[in-house]
């Protein structure tokens, strides 16, 4: 559908040079016949409106239901079982605790269910790279207090409330990659402070970071034991700064 969005955005904004052209024809026309024109003209922008906020509304429903809490399923199945069906409805991944094998949706979006066989069964590592998930979503895995690693790497709906939403990991979480997550801010990254056992994140490519370097620093002093990677200590500084930084460190 956003391929067939694409062509008619690019077939109405073509007509835009045509307006000029148009409007010399018409100019020692009849008023009306110019007009009609405009008209047709401003029918044909209305309709790719229509078009991009009616992709716009599927898109923002599709992400409301992969973030839906499966109270349900936890009731029949459990809450380990929701937990490792929210993630592959997700799209992601996820590796039980004493267990070396992954479960993973394949090219098709498919999925086992062998999982269902395991409910005493807890998750210890949580793939969701690349997903819709948001703050929302948290609540189905929020019963998995032996989460070790946690990756949601190049997710578009992760924000600040997302990682506010994290403490409740803070006695097991040890690495968390929130790499290419487009919304984050400085002001989300100060509430990992709560993740104590925390020794591994990657900031890699935040753009809503304008001192990457800077930022480095501070969540060290924050969690002084956790290693912090995606970030030099001189990137976003002004050359002035990172050279009086690196004596510092000298």
């Amino acid at each position: 559908m956003a391929a067939s969005m694409l062509i008619q955005v690019r077939r109405h904004c073509a007509l835009v040079p045509s307006l000029i052209v148009a409007r010399r024809h018409y100019a020692s026309s009849p008023p009306s016949l110019f007009s009609k024109f405009l008209l047709q003209l401003n029918h044909r922008f209305v309709e790719v409106e229509y078009l991009i906020r009616l992709s716009s509304w599927f898109r923002n429903r599709d992400m409301r239901r992969k973030n839906l809490f499966y109270e349900s399923a936890q009731k029949k199945y459990g809450a380990n079982v929701a937990a490792a069906y929210s993630i592959l409805k997700l799209g992601g991944g996820f590796r039980f605790a004493g267990q070396t094998e992954w479960f993973r949706v394949n090219s098709k979006g498919k999925f086992s269910f062998d999982f269902v066989n395991t409910p005493g069964a807890t998750i210890e590592e949580i793939d969701l790279s690349r997903t819709l998930i948001n703050h929302d979503g948290l609540h189905n895995v929020a019963s998995q207090r032996n989460l070790r690693s946690l990756s949601v790497q190049g997710c578009p709906e992760v924000d600040d409330w997302f990682l506010a939403r994290l403490h409740i990991f803070r006695e097991t979480l040890q690495e968390l990659n929130i790499s290419h997550c487009p919304r984050i801010t400085v002001g989300g990254l100060a509430a990992l402070q709560h993740l104590r056992k925390l020794q591994q994140l990657d900031i890699s490519s935040l753009p809503q970071l304008q001192s990457p370097g800077l930022v480095r620093i501070l969540i060290e002093e924050m969690l002084p034991h956790c290693k912090v990677i995606g970030a030099e200590y001189d990137q976003g500084l002004e050359p002035t700064d990172a050279d009086s930084l690196r004596n510092a460190q000298t």
